[in-house]
């Protein structure tokens, strides 16, 4: 069966020629398929071409607003081999960054969507198990070739690979699957390094693939701040924050989350690391609701919510919510406290995100300076192409 052909629109060739890795439905003139198809179905590879019939990419369609994903720019055969090279060059970039290798963290993004060229994929790796999770019905109907190129490429290094793709997929399509092992098994919970730290994953029932792991960097730069100071971390999930916190010397740490799961989580992690001496506090509450009623006095604040903002249409909504809750953090704090504050929506900017914050910041009435822009790690690739991937960003800030 041929594949089929996209043909765009005239002067809508533009972006792909400059390698940016989505195609909109409206910039599509028409769609060419075999005579005994009605339509197409997402998931299908399909061939790009100018309006003049010049290739342009290949990818995966799907019927909505971003209507292709691209896998490749060159006219290839989306062969076992062709995935296996672009794993392999995925892991070459993974040892030139000091993580396929390391004893000292054990936990990395693998495979980063757009930035690593497999648009509507991440794939991240605890110890020897790399979790598949599929963002497009295509990269899930490749889950097999893809799972055994992990495998080869990386020399039999990762033994098992979990899909954990029901929850990600469209409603319809993820109705017709169920979460499991690619290859491989185990028993799905894995003690892994990050920094020298050691934090328990559970990617079968875990938040994501099992851990946030964008923040590592991050939670590295916090303890630079933590010394002898008291810090509550918001929104703590497994208590990667405060793991950190506790480990650089921070006479009192309280983890805040509003998932009774999350807190269970955190405290495994404060008693794989640390004996009973450190002063750790758990709460399970929701932030805003604690921190308007709060009478602590916190030194250091962590606010690092789920992603007020899916979509454009709620975007302004989402705003309103960053800026109640830096406004509230801001309010409570020390003089000369120190907040670490992110947003993980990407359809929040850059530009938007630093706005808000300083939104925040006049209506508490407290002087803020900036201290440090933060962003996701280097496992994270942003290509150069799609400036759309930066989506985790962050500050820290003075308070006086």
């Amino acid at each position: 069966m041929a594949i089929p052909i996209i043909t765009l629109k005239h002067k809508k060739e533009a972006s792909i020629i400059r390698k940016h890795p989505w195609i909109f439905s409206g910039a599509i003139e028409r769609i060419l398929i075999d005579e005994d198809k009605e339509d197409l179905m997402d998931g299908e590879i399909v061939k790009v071409v100018a309006n003049n019939g010049n290739f342009l990419a290949l990818g995966h369609y799907h019927n909505g607003s971003i209507a292709v994903r691209i896998f490749s720019f060159e006219d290839v055969t989306p062969s076992a081999k062709f995935w296996e090279d672009k794993v392999k060059n995925a892991i070459e970039y993974r040892k030139t960054i000091g993580l396929f290798d390391s004893e000292e963290t054990t936990t990395y993004r693998l495979i980063h969507g757009e930035g690593d060229g497999f648009s509507g994929l991440i794939i991240d790796v605890y110890g020897d198990v790399a979790v598949y999770q599929a963002h497009s019905i295509g990269m899930h109907k490749v889950r097999n070739e893809i799972a055994a190129a992990i495998v080869k490429a990386s020399k039999g290094k990762l033994k098992a690979i979990y899909d954990k793709s029901a929850e990600t997929l469209p409603a319809d399509y993820a109705a017709t699957i169920e979460n499991g092992y690619l290859i491989g098994e185990h028993e799905g919970k894995q003690l892994v390094k990050e920094n020298g730290m050691s934090f328990e994953i559970d990617w079968v029932s875990g938040q994501k693939t099992g851990f946030f792991i964008d923040q590592r960097e991050n939670r590295k730069l916090l303890q630079k701040y933590v010394n002898g100071k008291k810090l509550l971390n918001t929104f703590c999930y497994s208590g990667g924050f405060s793991v950190y916190a506790l480990e650089a010397g921070a006479k009192e740490v309280h983890s805040l989350d509003s998932s009774e799961k999350a807190i269970t989580l955190t405290d495994r992690n404060i008693e794989i690391n640390f004996d009973k001496k450190i002063k750790h506090k758990s709460i399970v509450a929701d932030t805003i609701t604690f921190l308007n009623k709060c009478e602590e006095d916190y030194d250091v604040i962590i606010l690092d919510p789920p992603a007020y903002a899916k979509n454009k249409k709620s975007l302004h909504n989402a705003i309103q919510g960053y800026k109640r809750l830096n406004a509230r953090a801001f309010k409570m704090m020390k003089k000369g406290g120190v907040l670490f504050t992110f947003s993980c929506s990407q359809v929040v900017d850059r530009q938007t995100f630093y706005n808000t914050i300083m939104a925040a910041a006049i209506e508490s009435g407290r002087n803020v300076r900036v201290m440090e822009h933060l962003s996701q790690p280097a496992d994270h690739p942003v290509s150069m192409y799609h400036p759309e991937g930066a989506y985790l960003k962050g500050l820290v800030v003075y308070v006086d």
